[in-house]
């Protein structure tokens, strides 16, 4: 059984973007309860959406330098590669489960890597994806 936890995109920004307030307390926290277990996974489309989101969305936006770095950081994570096989997968999740197709490729990926939980802010909070589990950690407990 795989102790791994995928991050969505929502809660790396968060832990990046200082401005955010509480929520960029508890995603931080996360992430580095995760770094100190070795337990986070994502996917390369969470890889690339968070380029742009710490390019577009923080104020002030990320350096491309600070960016790459990231990026080589976040690598030693288990990090899921959409290859053509899993979009198709997605597909049938998204229709199964009535979801985007984007949230529907973030299940596929965390389900491709054995991870029980999906940690994410726009996926509901306490909702059941098969084997899998939403959990909002910007929720206060």
């Amino acid at each position: 059984m795989s102790d791994k936890r995928f991050v969505d995109t929502n809660i790396l920004v968060y832990a990046h973007d200082a401005s955010a307030g509480v929520k960029h307390k508890r995603s931080l926290q996360l992430i580095e309860t995760l770094w100190s277990e070795g337990s986070g996974a994502l996917s390369t489309q969470v890889l690339q959406e968070l380029c742009v989101c710490l390019r577009k969305k923080v104020d002030p936006p990320c350096s491309l330098d600070e960016i790459r770095q990231l990026i080589r950081d976040y690598m030693s994570w288990l990090v899921v590669v959409n290859t053509p096989e899993l979009i198709i997968q997605a597909l049938d999740l998204e229709y199964r489960f009535k979801i985007s197709f984007w949230d529907a490729l973030i299940l596929q990926a965390a389900q491709h890597c054995g991870a029980k939980i999906v940690y994410s802010e726009d996926l509901a909070a306490g909702q059941k994806y098969g084997a899998i589990q939403v959990i909002n950690p910007l929720i206060a407990p």
